[in-house]
């Protein structure tokens, strides 16, 4: 079994940042590519980026990028999103997920075995 707690989120004004957190436990938790998703009210839940177990090969959303950051902390067992250049587009419930044994960083939200209970973005215009 694998645990994830997200945190970090809030309310933001357009242009500004924030880092979402996830802390993450589990005895296969360090050997999974990690990944976060959003869910805006309506909309299906949408991939942001992931990351490899060994913190390699970030990929993004092309919505996000240059703007989003994934990358994750063995050491602390926390894998973060920092979050600049904040949008009201970008307002959702924000997702950690902890992807199937074996696999790399995907877009695929079939590929991943776990998921945190969200943290909520609100970004204001």
């Amino acid at each position: 079994q694998v645990q994830l707690v997200e945190s970090g989120g809030g309310l933001v004004q357009a242009g500004g940042s924030l880092r979402l957190s996830c802390a993450v436990s589990g005895r296969t938790s360090s050997s999974r590519a990690m990944g976060w998703f959003r869910q805006a009210p309506g909309k299906e839940r949408e991939f942001v980026a992931a990351i490899n177990w060994n913190g390699g090969f970030p990929t993004y959303t092309d919505s996000v990028k240059g703007r989003f950051t994934i990358s994750r902390d063995h050491a602390e067992n926390t894998v973060y999103l920092q979050m600049n250049s904040l949008k009201p587009e970008d307002t959702a419930v924000y997702y950690c997920a902890a992807g199937r044994l074996g696999m790399g960083g995907s877009s695929w939200r079939q590929n991943y075995d776990y998921w945190g209970q969200g943290t909520q973005v609100t970004v204001s215009s």
